[in-house]
């Protein structure tokens, strides 16, 4: 039996409670459980995605459906959405992961003391990781998967919005949990909507070793007020592009119409277009153009709208919005160093880019935008655990401490400091 029921009465408290007591003893045997068995539970996951694709779109049509009733943006209906393609992701990233390292029992240093004492650090997983996140059922999959190649268990808290869908998946590989051998609640869903589930695992301080937030501001900043467990942040995306005076036009024009627009939905998206001075009347031009034909609304300061009447006035504000839609600013500064002081000023530390041919600039920028992600002559849109080469990702961190960008494998994992003695003692 593998899919989750709540008993009868039993409120959110007692019910994360005894998924918490679960979950710790399933992370106690997967901890130790071999790579291979591991791998194999992956693989037939992926399987069982591909062979269940049917049953994951009647789910996530009845989650479509009441997104649409209940009013649901389009950013949010796009983040729910699974059809064939995303599906086949789904099951590949899956198979991603199985194909990478395994980072538990890696040993990521080791010295030897004048004593004789031999020192080394050992990668073990983290214990139980708590993961709440918002509308992306896909989310479902590439936490449970990562969770479990780096010997974690997990427990997922989907949002309401895509709880039939999310089901459906993590119900997949639960399934391959049991036909690999590996205990089944090292994968748990929350199996109900009831908002005081959330607030339970925030508290469960006992059995979770880490919360993994991952939605809007309003969700991010209930965890970070309320959370009692240690917190990895995704925050919101507010990612800007640059384009230097050295930008190579073509170059800037593809860039920051692909940074917008290939999805506007993901964290990724570029919201801010930071232009430099010089470059505005050479290279803003055919940029907006590329930008309103691909169906783009651009808001912009002065100086911009003055070369075009379709730019819209830009508010403070403007600088300030994730719009996750498309939807765009444009900020003309003086200089690289201009850029980099609006960034500071109203970005989220996600991930910023730079379009310069002076490798200068490029490097001065690099080095001076305290971003998770910062990148020279790239889209943003590659800020993505997979494109990273990660397999997958269980979210974007912005944290200072422990991890920064994409969370993969590694980052799932804390080490322990072995040490091998023949008989020291201390004086």
């Amino acid at each position: 039996m593998t899919v989750q029921v709540v008993p009868a009465n039993q409120d959110a408290a007692s019910l994360i409670d005894d998924m918490g007591r679960n979950a710790r003893a399933a992370a106690r045997a997967l901890a130790h459980a071999p790579t291979a068995a591991k791998n194999v539970a992956l693989m037939r996951a992926a399987g069982l995605l591909r062979d269940g694709k049917d049953k994951l779109l009647v789910a996530n049509a009845l989650d479509m459906k009441a997104g649409r009733e209940r009013g649901l943006d389009a950013a949010m209906l796009d983040r729910l959405e699974l059809n064939a393609a995303r599906i086949e992701a789904m099951a590949k990233g899956l198979e991603d992961i199985a194909a990478l390292p395994d980072p538990v029992g890696e040993t990521i240093a080791a010295w030897d003391r004048p004593n004789g004492l031999k020192i080394s650090r050992v990668r073990v997983p983290i214990g139980v990781i708590g993961v709440i996140y918002e509308s992306r059922p896909n989310v479902t999959a590439d936490a449970g998967a990562l969770c479990l190649k780096s010997g974690n268990a997990v427990i997922l808290r989907g949002g309401s919005e895509s709880h039939h869908s999310s089901r459906a998946i993590a119900e997949c590989l639960r399934r391959a949990l049991v036909e690999s051998n590996l205990p089944v609640d090292a994968i748990q869903l929350v199996p109900t909507t009831d908002r005081a589930a959330v607030g339970a695992l925030l508290a469960a301080t006992k059995w979770l070793d880490l919360i993994v937030p991952r939605g809007g501001r309003s969700l991010i900043d209930r965890v970070s007020d309320e959370s009692r467990v240690p917190v990895l942040k995704h925050y919101e995306g507010l990612c800007h592009v640059y384009v230097d005076r050295d930008a190579d036009q073509a170059m800037a024009t593809e860039i920051v119409a692909n940074a917008k627009m290939r999805r506007t939905g993901v964290c990724g998206a570029a919201e801010t277009l930071l232009i430099d001075k010089p470059a505005l009347a050479s290279h803003l031009p055919g940029i907006v153009e590329k930008l309103i034909a691909l169906g783009c609304e651009v808001r912009g300061d002065a100086a911009a709208q003055k070369l075009d009447a379709r730019i819209k006035p830009a508010t403070e504000q403007d600088w300030r919005t994730e719009y996750l839609a498309p939807i765009i600013s444009v900020a003309t500064v003086d200089g690289v160093d201009a850029a980099i002081a609006h960034i500071e000023r109203y970005g989220s530390q996600h991930t910023e880019s730079i379009i310069t041919q002076n490798t200068k600039t490029a490097q001065h920028f690099l080095q001076q935008v305290d971003s998770a992600i910062v990148m020279h002559n790239a889209s943003t849109q590659f800020a993505d655990g997979a494109e990273f080469g990660l397999g997958a990702e269980i979210g974007i961190s912005t944290n200072r401490l422990h991890a920064r960008g994409p969370v993969g494998l590694a980052e799932l994992t804390i080490y322990k400091n072995v040490v091998h003695g023949t008989g020291q003692i201390r004086p």
